[in-house]
């Protein structure tokens, strides 16, 4: 993704940023499957 470090300090909001990291490396794959309006859709449900 091109982190190469963190922009928060404490602890948990360093694992809510890696959290969000990883969930949009896991969407990528998804959204070229499917593409964009797929994810999009469900995201507004």
């Amino acid at each position: 993704m091109g982190a190469t470090h963190f922009l928060t300090r404490e602890l948990e909001r360093v694992r809510t940023e890696t959290s969000l990291h990883v969930l949009a490396y896991n969407l990528t794959p998804v959204m070229k499957l499917m593409g964009n309006e797929a994810p999009m859709v469900a995201m507004r449900v």
